[in-house]
């Protein structure tokens, strides 16, 4: 389950500001919902992923006994 900041409080903020995790966590939820979005939540989306990709993508650099190498949003 999702612990964080929701999209209304997101959106007053540059992506820039966001946690890895909510950028996962909202770009898994907006990629299952493509074909449904406007022309909004397809920027929005495209946005999370433009940050997603300056960020050089979401995997962690090293796996731990408590963390694997996928970042989590649970």
């Amino acid at each position: 389950m999702y612990v964080g900041r929701d999209m209304t409080e997101l959106s007053m903020m540059p992506k820039t500001d966001w946690k890895d995790s909510e950028l996962a966590f909202f770009h898994h939820s907006l990629q299952q919902m493509v074909p449904y979005l406007n022309a909004e939540g397809q920027s929005i989306h495209r946005e999370i992923v433009e940050e997603i990709e300056s960020r050089g993508g979401l995997n962690r650099g090293e796996a731990d006994y408590t963390h694997g190498t996928k970042v989590s949003y649970d």
